[in-house]
């Protein structure tokens, strides 16, 4: 009798963790979120040096073409980008 307890809670247990599994699985299978509209990010390709430690950070996308530096170490971070590149 006891048995057949354990093989019904087993089988249980197994169609959980199988319904999580494909749960997850199908996580990643969503699409990727729309791109923000035209206009509103520019592309750029700008690399900034933080003078105090060393950290560089490189800009793919900004409101406007010439954008702030980003502040790292409660400064401004220097311009590396050659001025030709702009």
């Amino acid at each position: 009798m006891w048995d057949v307890v354990r093989i019904i809670l087993a089988l249980g247990f197994a169609l959980l963790l199988m319904r999580v599994g494909i749960g997850l699985l199908g996580g990643f299978t969503r699409p990727v979120p729309e791109p923000p509209p035209a206009g509103e990010l520019r592309k750029v390709k700008l690399l900034y040096r933080c003078s105090v430690c060393g950290t560089e950070v490189r800009m793919t996308t900004a409101v406007d073409a010439d954008p702030d530096p980003p502040r790292h170490c409660m400064d401004e971070m220097d311009l590396m980008t050659p001025v030709d590149d702009l």
